[in-house]
């Protein structure tokens, strides 16, 4: 049985991007050490790997209950926006970059 799954996200400056995904994306830091650190929002966790692990340019799919809400939310706090909110047949989405050029594909239910 599979317990969870985390993405790993290569960073080269782990105390930046910290402060980017708290700051910026709400997301928590539970520990952090040297080289790697584990977060978490709303009971998802996402690790940063500071230059030893995977690749820059990762992308990954986040999907929210209020994507309106989450949108207003990460442009309030300064995110690059990559792609503003778009509306496919598949979710209303919008597409973020952190400062490692991993891009977050932000989506709720389509209208």
């Amino acid at each position: 049985m599979i317990e969870n799954i985390i993405p790993i996200l290569r960073v080269e400056n782990l105390s930046a991007s910290l402060d980017y995904y708290n700051k910026v994306l709400g997301f928590a830091t539970n520990w952090s050490g040297d080289d790697f650190a584990g977060l978490s929002r709303d009971g998802w966790r996402l690790y940063l790997c500071e230059g030893d692990q995977g690749q820059s340019s990762v992308w990954l799919w986040i999907g929210v209950e209020d994507v309106d809400q989450m949108y207003r939310e990460c442009r309030a706090n300064g995110a690059v926006i990559k792609s503003e909110m778009t509306n496919n047949e598949w979710a209303r989405e919008f597409q973020i970059e952190d400062p490692d050029g991993h891009v977050l594909r932000i989506g709720g239910e389509p209208k």
